[in-house]
């Protein structure tokens, strides 16, 4: 708003700024061999700050590349805001899903520093590896935590059912959240994530 003389900007301008963005962020990680690079794309928020990065790409779709990156920086964030809470989502969520538990790539036992070094890498390799991968392995992490999330909803039913009924809205939102990025991984493949 700063720059436009504190008007709002452009809704056009909002998105071209929030794709150009991503393109750039994406295309500097891939191209650099430094990892310094690397480690400093992954700590994005942490250096800018979630609500930052919402402002550029929050609103965008989930299935473009702004929306992906926002999802995956902000799994990233809850991970390392909630190591615990993570952990044990995700602990309960991996008996009822084997293969998405060996896709994600989470080391065992899969405790609060696992996660966090999970979210890392699965970050780490939309810049050094094949994006595609990177997303597929999101999408598993989210869907392993979404079965988490159902069964703690299921075992605190009896005792409290306004808590489970969130926990279970939250289990949803975390699945459709893993649909979004196993879609964008499928458009990366075929050049169409933008």
């Amino acid at each position: 708003m700063e720059s436009q003389g504190g008007t709002v900007p452009d809704p056009a301008e909002v998105t071209e700024v929030a794709h150009e963005t991503a393109a750039v962020l994406v295309g500097t990680g891939r191209a650099s061999d430094d990892p310094q690079v690397t480690a400093r794309l992954v700590a994005l928020v942490d250096d800018l700050g979630l609500s930052t990065v919402a402002e550029l790409w929050a609103d965008r779709p989930a299935r473009s590349l702004p929306g992906a990156l926002w999802r995956l920086y902000a799994l990233r964030e809850w991970v390392q805001r909630s190591p615990e809470e993570a952990a044990a989502d995700y602990a309960s969520g991996m008996r009822f899903t084997d293969v998405n538990h060996v896709v994600a790539g989470v080391a065992e036992p899969p405790g609060p520093t696992e996660l966090r070094q999970l979210t890392d890498a699965i970050l780490r390799g939309v810049f050094e590896g094949d994006l595609a991968v990177a997303l597929q392995r999101a999408a598993a992490f989210c869907r392993v935590v979404a079965a988490g999330r159902a069964d703690r909803a299921h075992t605190t039913d009896t005792q409290d059912r306004d808590a489970a009924g969130r926990q279970t809205q939250r289990a949803a939102s975390m699945l459709s959240t893993a649909g979004d990025l196993e879609a964008c991984a499928g458009l990366w493949r075929t050049g169409e994530l933008r």
